[in-house]
């Protein structure tokens, strides 16, 4: 059968670009290995949380408009080829292209003549023209390569294909207004850049832009912490009608793109001799959070309690709460807990999370109890640590949770939940990042 699109990888960037593809008209396969996901796809079931996807899945798939396989057949052609799958980074911590390189082979095996290919994954500089190309120029068939990275923000990405604007990157312009006139049928803006490398930088510069302004707003928590102030009221005041500064709010940055982007970023760069000292400083600030925190929360539990093994819970284990989600990939909450247990290895660590669901949290740690509800997590607790900014993680003040907790027990909130609350209403028994102050 010949599909208009076939997608290449059907992880969280390929499943919703698929479904958004279906849902304005083309016929698409898409290519996953998992055999689980394929099956769930096909039954319109996503295998993970996104606002609207199931809906508009079940509708597509019912529509006969979208189909999941694990492999493509020669019975199997398209128009167009998307390869979105991962680019993880390796123990070393540098980009892995193996999963490019695979998707990349299927397609120069299964493409014809004249196809239109486009690498959507985030890729290391260069990976387009050095990795990508040779491998299709190898079948032997005519084929147009672009670079059009995915920018989508989850929980949102539905929307967000059909409004943010398409960049697309290739070295030629027949190439350039092929792809345009692909995604047009999706949103109405796309960005044309001079070459594949141009589109591969925008990407990763998009992430740590972000990366680094949140670096930033973490160091002014640090030193807000050394003069005893409140980072919150400092960043708060400081921007309120004063349009050349907007700091952003501290808290863990992490996920599945800010975790291993800069580092590709500055892979790429010294590829070419270029250090890229701000990026890495950034990434270090955000890395070593952890860490220097969870010294902070052990500290306040020993001078509390002494040499006693801590109960501790920990909400919110994705990534990000607002938009929610139930990715837990890079999420930094995964590294406050492994701190925890180098400082307390025979701690009872509860864990809570507002959207994933009890067996993705269990495979994640397995050496914690999982719980369905806050109250259950915290009941019986000495710490209590708030690790995402979910809203329902600040729906009940922190004198509200205290009572369930046991006699000097403390709450550790890394995104200021409370922050619009006075210092009084919050007790001694309420910290935040860049606000450590004490109340007795």
């Amino acid at each position: 059968m010949n599909y208009d699109v076939c997608i290449i990888g059907l992880g969280y960037v390929g499943l919703t670009l698929a479904t958004a593809l279906a849902d304005v008209g083309f016929t698409v396969i898409g290519v996953e290995k998992r055999p689980d996901v394929v099956e769930m796809t096909n039954r319109g079931v996503p295998h993970f949380s996104e606002n609207g996807l199931e809906e508009l899945l079940t509708y597509v798939i019912d529509q006969g408009r979208m189909s999941a396989v694990e492999g493509l057949t020669r019975s199997d052609s398209s128009n167009v080829y998307v390869i979105t799958v991962g680019t993880p980074l390796d123990g070393d911590g540098n980009a892995r292209l193996d999963f490019i390189e695979a998707a990349t082979r299927q397609v120069a095996e299964n493409m014809q003549d004249g196809a239109l290919v486009l690498l959507r994954s985030t890729v290391k500089i260069g990976t387009a023209r050095n990795v990508v190309a040779p491998i299709l120029q190898k079948s032997g068939k005519k084929f147009e390569l672009a670079m059009c990275p995915e920018r989508t923000l989850e929980g949102k990405a539905l929307d967000e294909l059909r409004n943010l604007p398409q960049i697309i990157g290739a070295d030629d312009e027949s190439t350039r207004e092929r792809a345009a006139h692909f995604f047009y049928k999706l949103t109405h803006t796309a960005v044309q850049v001079d070459s594949l490398e141009a589109a591969e930088i925008i990407k990763l510069i998009d992430n740590t832009y972000r990366d680094v302004q949140f670096a930033f707003a973490n160091e002014v928590a640090r030193l807000c912490e050394a003069f005893d102030v409140n980072a919150l009221e400092v960043i708060n005041g400081g921007k309120l009608g004063y349009p050349r500064t907007n700091v952003a709010s501290p808290g863990l940055v992490g996920g599945p793109c800010l975790e291993k982007d800069p580092h590709i970023l500055r892979q790429s760069a010294k590829d070419k001799g270029v250090d890229l000292g701000i990026t890495g400083a950034a990434r270090n600030v955000n890395e070593s959070q952890p860490a220097e925190t969870v010294g902070f929360i052990c500290e306040e539990f020993k001078r509390r309690n002494g040499d006693a093994t801590p109960e501790i819970a920990i909400l919110g284990m994705a990534f990000k709460g607002i938009p929610a989600t139930d990715d837990l990939r890079g999420s930094m909450s995964f590294h406050v807990l492994n701190a925890l247990r180098l400082h307390h290895k025979d701690a009872n660590i509860r864990i809570f999370d507002p959207v994933a669901d009890k067996a993705s949290l269990s495979h994640a740690a397995p050496n914690c109890a999982v719980f369905e509800t806050i109250d259950e997590a915290i009941r019986g607790a000495d710490i209590a640590i708030v690790a995402n900014n979910h809203p329902m993680l600040g729906e009940r003040r922190p004198s509200q949770l205290i009572r369930q907790m046991n006699e000097g027990a403390f709450i550790y909130d890394y995104w200021n939940h409370f922050s619009n609350l006075r210092m009084h209403q919050l007790g001694d028994f309420y910290f935040a990042v860049g606000n450590l102050r004490k109340t007795r």
